[in-house]
This record gives structure tokens, C-alpha cells and sequence, in this order.
């Protein structure tokens, strides 16, 4: 069982925080859009079932989720465990759920607020979640599922030096990994070198 740890991480550009209850509304609001609905593979949920889902991931030992705040649209200063809703763009999240490979994780992320898109907010928050996924859990591969139709994904996880595995003509999806090797360690720890962690 793997210790829960509530933590941020401050970045360039964004900052993550722990997915909490003051988020839900505002998530619940995005998953009305069909077009990220589809994005992700998610089916649209209530308010209480949002709510639900939001607990059940913070207590989930195989799951980490951060909600991405635009650094541009945090008013004031920045407070740890302060939800900043204001600020709120979209999520990163970690599954480890390979029963074969405990150290091998899927990541996602979602940009969902138009406006905060094409910043480069994605690259630098999956640079992050790997960082910090590879310190705090030992992650030595990351796989990213990601529907065929969804270009800029695909693009962002092809630029971070992703390739693809294999294709499902199922789901119109294609599954990229990255092996974490000595070298692209280093380079990860370099990217992230001035990334500030609040605990």
C-alpha cells in the first residue's frame, strides 16, 4: 500500500495540485463537452456521481491525480492546499495498474479550457507528473492510450519521445510508451530542475 501524500508542484508554467472537492464542480462542468467526453474515453456523470468519483480517486493507492492550475490565472499568491479554482485547466493523472509490471504507469492529460491551450502547459505538466512519478513510485515505463482522432495528444507524447506499441482498431487507439533509462532520467530531473514541491 503505497502512502497517500498530498502534495503540489509548482512550476514554469503551471502549477499542480491535489484534485479536491472545491474542483468537482468546475471538472463537472467540462465533462458536459461531448468533444472531451470523447477525448478521454469518459461517459458523462452527475454532480453526486462526480463527487463520488473524486473521493474515490484521492483514496486509490494506484492512482495520482493533480489538477493543473495556469501560473497566468492564479490570483494572488499561490497557497498550498488552497483549491485556486480560478486557475483550474484541466488534470494529469498516473494509473498504476499493471498486474505484471507494479512500476509501469498510464499517463493522461487534459487541457480542458481553450483558452490556456497551445501554451505549452501540457508538455510541462506531463514532464512533472513523470518526474514526479519516477521519484516518489520508481516508474520505469510510462504508456499513454490515446484515441487516434485526438492530434494534438498524440503530438505532445510523440515530442516527449513516446513511440508507438501497438494500435487498436477496436477503439481507434494507439498505445505510445516511454522506457525511463538511466539517460532520460537525467534529462526528466533536468527539465523539471527548478519545479518546487509543497508538502
Amino acid at each position: 500500500m503505497r502512502e497517500r501524500m498530498i502534495v503540489s508542484l509548482e512550476g514554469e508554467k503551471v502549477i499542480l495540485v491535489p484534485y479536491m472537492r472545491e474542483h468537482v464542480p468546475k471538472y463537472h462542468e467540462w465533462m458536459q463537452d461531448p468533444a472531451l467526453l470523447q477525448a478521454t474515453g469518459s461517459e458523462p456523470l452527475t454532480l453526486d456521481q462526480e463527487y463520488e468519483m473524486q473521493h474515490s480517486w484521492t483514496q486509490d493507492p494506484q492512482k495520482k491525480t493533480f489538477i493543473i492550475l495556469d501560473r497566468d490565472l492564479v490570483v494572488g499568491e499561490f497557497v498550498h492546499e488552497n483549491a485556486h479554482t480560478e486557475a483550474m485547466v484541466g488534470d494529469v493523472n498516473i494509473y498504476m495498474n499493471d498486474v505484471d509490471d507494479s512500476q509501469k504507469a498510464e499517463i493522461e492529460i487534459m487541457i480542458a479550457e481553450p483558452k490556456s491551450r497551445g501554451k505549452g502547459l501540457g508538455k510541462e505538466s506531463v514532464l512533472m507528473m513523470m518526474a514526479f512519478a519516477v521519484e516518489n513510485f520508481a516508474i520505469h515505463v510510462f504508456r499513454a492510450k490515446i484515441g487516434e482522432s485526438n492530434e494534438a495528444s498524440l503530438s505532445l507524447f510523440w515530442k516527449l519521445g513516446f513511440k508507438e506499441v501497438s494500435y487498436s482498431e477496436i477503439f481507434k487507439e494507439v498505445t505510445l510508451e516511454l522506457p525511463i533509462t538511466k539517460a532520460k532520467h537525467n534529462e526528466l530531473l533536468q527539465l523539471t530542475g527548478n519545479m518546487v514541491t509543497h508538502a
